[in-house]
C-alpha cells in the first residue's frame, strides 16, 4: 500500500474510547490540511447510516465511521466500513458486506467466515490508502484476545497490512489501566508489538500527580511512552457507538433542577440507531431516561420507541414487560408518543414476518405475527428486499382541514422539509379506510413514510432530531452542530498530546 500513512486506534477493551479518539484524530489531521479518511474493517453495531456504495448504488455502514468521515471532512462511503455485523440474536448477526446484506455469510461459522471477509476489507483499505494522505483506522474490542487472534482481521492483521502507527487506549476510570496496557502489549506477537507507538489514558479524573511513576515504569517495561492523558469528557456531544451509555443519574445533560421536559426512550433488547437521539441528549433542558420496565415511564412527557433490529421480538418483549399497556395509557392521555422505523411498526395493529426475514437462518421462538400497540391503524409486513435510501420528506396535513393542529406538539412540524435516511425491511400501510391520518410525512414522490393521529406519530425517516428546523420547531432551540462537536474533540487532542507528536506518527 502506498501514498497514505495510517494511524490506528486500538483499545484494551470495548468501551475504552476508540471511536471517540479515532473521530478526534480524523478532525485533527483534517485541520492540518491533510486529506483524511476513516476505516474500520469490521464493525458490530445496530447503529448504521446510508451512504454511497459501488457505482451509483447505496449501502450502509456503521454510524461511527459515518461520523468519522464527517469529522475528516470526507464523503462517507461503504469502503470505510466494508463489513458490518448487525446483531439480531445473542448468537446471530446480519452480515453486511460493502454496504449490502449477505445472507450466505450470516449462517457461516465465525472462523471460516472471517477468512472470506478479510479480502473485502483488505481491498477497501488499499483503495482508501491510495486516495488519501492519512487513513485513521479503528480497531475492535481488544487486539490481544488470544483465543480469536488467528482469525481476527479487524485489529493487527489490518494494522500490519497498513503498516499503521498504533495508539493503544485504555479507560483509566474503570481501574487497572496500567495492567490492561501492559497485558495487552505483552500478549501481542513481537512483530505486532513493534507497531504500538504510544499509550493513551482516557477518561482520567482526579489528581494527575497520582499517576507518577506509572507511565515511566510502563515505558521502562515496554519501551512505549504514554503519549496523552485525556480528562473525562462529559457532554462531548459525540454519539456513543455501542449500546446504551448512561450517565450517573440518567441519560442527558440536564439536571433534575433544570430539566423542563422528561423524554423516555424505550430500551428493548434489540434497540438500534440510537445515535440519532444524541441531539436530544445535548439539549440543556431535556432529561432522557431509558425505560426497561413500567415504572421507568412514570412522569414522562414524551415516550420514544426507537429503531429495532428485531421488531417482532422487541414488540413481544414490550407486551411481556407490561410496557405496552403503560404506553397505550400515556397516549390515551394525549401525551406524545413517537415511533421511529421499528418503533413505527410497533405502533400499528400487527407486524407480520411470514418468511422470517428478521433473523434469517436462525430458529426463533417469536411468532411470525405479533399484535402491535394499536395506537395507529397501520399494518406492517416484512419483505426480503431492504429499503436503503437517503430521503427528503415533508410534513403535510391530511385532506381534513386543520387535523394537524389537533396536537400541540406535532402541529409545530407542519410544512417542514426534513432530510434523513431509511433502513428497513418492513412495508407499512394505513389501514383505516374510514378516516385519514391527521398528518402524513411524504417523500419527494408523494409516498407516505409517516403518519400522525392525535398524540401518536410514527415515521420511517431516521434523522428527525438532526434537523435544525425540527429541533427549533419542537424545542425552541437547536442542539450543538456536529461540526462544532468535531472541533471540540480536536481541541482536546491539542491540549493533551505533546506538540508535534501526532504529526510524528505519520513518519515511518
Amino acid at each position: 500500500m502506498t501514498h497514505a500513512r495510517a494511524v490506528m486506534v486500538l483499545g484494551t477493551s470495548s468501551g475504552a474510547g476508540k471511536s471517540w479518539l479515532a473521530t478526534a484524530l480524523c478532525r485533527w489531521y483534517a485541520r492540518q490540511g491533510l486529506k483524511v479518511a476513516p476505516f474500520k474493517a469490521q464493525n458490530m453495531s445496530n447503529n448504521a447510516r446510508v451512504v454511497p456504495g459501488p457505482g451509483s448504488g447505496l449501502g450502509e455502514i456503521g454510524s461511527a465511521q459515518y461520523f468519522q468521515a464527517q469529522a475528516a471532512r470526507a464523503t462517507p462511503d461503504v469502503r470505510m466500513n466494508p463489513v458490518l455485523l448487525k446483531p439480531e440474536h445473542d448468537t446471530a448477526s446480519q452480515v453486511v458486506v460493502m454496504g449490502q446484506v449477505r445472507r450466505d455469510y450470516s449462517t457461516m461459522p465465525w472462523r471460516s467466515r472471517s477468512e472470506l471477509l478479510w479480502p473485502h476489507a483488505q481491498e477497501a483499505l488499499a483503495s482508501l490508502m491510495s486516495e488519501h494522505d492519512v487513513v485513521v483506522i479503528e480497531g475492535a474490542g481488544s487486539p490481544a484476545e488470544i483465543n480469536l487472534h488467528d482469525n481476527d482481521f479487524v485489529n493487527m492483521r489490518t494494522a500490519l497490512a497498513a503498516n499503521a502507527a498504533c495508539l493503544l487506549v485504555t479507560d483509566i476510570d474503570r481501574g487497572g489501566a496500567f495492567a490492561h496496557l501492559y497485558g495487552t502489549h505483552q500478549l501481542l506477537p513481537q512483530a505486532e508489538r513493534a507497531l504500538i507507538r504510544g499509550f493513551v489514558l482516557n477518561r482520567f479524573r482526579g489528581d494527575a500527580a497520582l499517576l507518577a511513576p506509572g507511565p515511566d515504569q510502563l515505558q521502562a517495561l515496554t519501551g512505549v511512552p504514554t503519549m496523552a492523558v485525556i480528562p473525562m469528557q462529559r457532554g462531548h456531544g459525540l454519539p456513543e457507538e455501542d449500546g446504551l451509555y448512561e450517565d450517573a443519574g440518567g441519560l442527558g445533560s440536564a439536571t433534575s433542577g433544570t430539566a423542563t421536559r422528561r423524554i423516555a426512550i424505550v430500551a428493548y433488547p434489540r434497540i438500534s440507531n440510537l445515535d440519532e437521539l444524541q441531539p436530544l441528549r445535548n439539549l440543556p433542558d431535556v432529561k432522557l431516561v431509558w425505560a426497561r420496565q413500567p415504572r421507568d415511564l412514570d412522569g414522562a412527557d414524551w415516550i420514544i420507541l426507537p429503531g429495532s433490529k428485531h421488531t417482532r421480538a422487541d414488540l413481544q418483549w414490550l407486551h411481556d414487560q407490561g410496557l405496552a399497556a403503560v404506553i397505550q395509557a400515556h397516549a390515551a392521555q394525549g401525551r406524545p408518543v413517537l415511533g421511529i422505523c421499528g418503533g413505527l411498526q410497533m405502533l400499528g395493529d400487527e407486524v407480520q414476518d411470514l418468511d422470517g426475514i428478521e433473523g434469517a437462518g436462525v430458529t426463533s421462538p417469536t411468532p411470525t405475527s405479533v399484535a402491535g400497540l394499536k395506537l395507529l391503524p397501520l399494518h406492517t409486513r416484512f419483505d426480503a428486499s431492504k429499503a436503503l435510501r437517503s430521503t427528503r420528506a415533508i410534513w403535510r396535513t391530511s385532506r381534513e382541514p386543520g387535523r394537524f393542529g389537533d396536537h400541540k406538539v406535532w402541529s409545530a412540524l407542519h410544512g417542514h422539509v426534513i432530510d434523513g435516511y431509511e433502513i428497513h425491511h418492513g412495508r407499512t400501510s394505513w389501514a383505516d379506510t374510514a378516516r385519514a391520518p391527521d398528518a402524513i410525512l411524504v417523500d419527494d414522490a408523494g409516498q407516505a413514510m409517516g403518519w400522525q393521529r392525535g398524540a401518536v406519530l410514527g415515521v420511517y425517516l431516521h434523522g428527525l432530531f438532526e434537523s435544525s428546523a425540527v429541533m427549533q420547531a419542537l424545542f425552541g432551540q437547536q442542539a450543538r452542530t456536529l461540526d462544532g462537536v468535531f472541533d471540540g474533540l480536536a481541541d482536546v487532542l491539542d491540549q493533551t498530546f505533546a506538540p508535534g507528536s501526532l504529526m510524528q506518527l505519520l513518519q515511518p
